[in-house]
């Protein structure tokens, strides 16, 4: 029996992320399932706003906000660690499975032009790591790490290329 198509939602819009986002952003990553998939605990609202004032306040990350029909369905995020220019995203669990990170992401190469840009995926995250892999990242490499929850996680290294 094949499955049906997810419903993909048509209009994906990227923008600048505003301080209203912010609740959203922060209930999103309360969500236990989606911590899990990410392998990165939720934050507490005091931790959770001294990082977005950091990130927010340092000129060389870029961030977009991605609406999905009007409504916030996550973000994206590209920072520099040790000369190296990292992308990542997070997406609420309700908009998960409909093509929405993957437009998004295409997008957002747009905005962030640099190559090679990197990006590091738990390893039993499939769905991340796919969105990835449709944008043109090839898996480079395997690594562990230990989160900020002090667990230690298996990650897929992945890396684009050219233009």
């Amino acid at each position: 029996m094949q499955k049906s198509k997810p419903n993909i939602m048509s209009n994906i819009l990227l923008r600048a992320v505003t301080l209203s986002d912010l609740p959203i952003f922060f209930e999103q990553q309360l969500d236990p399932d989606a911590a899990a998939m990410a392998a990165f605990p939720s934050r507490d609202k005091e931790a959770f706003d001294a990082h977005w004032a950091k990130i927010m306040a340092n000129e060389a990350v870029i961030l977009r906000t991605i609406e999905a029909d009007g409504q916030v369905a996550g973000h994206l995020v590209s920072f520099l660690i040790e000369g190296e220019r990292e992308v990542g995203y997070w997406l609420g669990r309700e908009f998960w499975g409909r093509g929405i990170a993957s437009e998004a992401l295409k997008q957002f190469l747009g905005v962030v032009q640099t190559r090679p840009l990197v990006a590091h995926v738990a390893k039993h995250n499939l769905g991340s790591k796919r969105v990835l892999e449709k944008c043109g990242f090839k898996v480079i490499g395997e690594d562990k790490y230990t989160n900020i929850g002090n667990e230690e996680v298996e990650e897929f290294i992945l890396r684009l290329d050219g233009n």
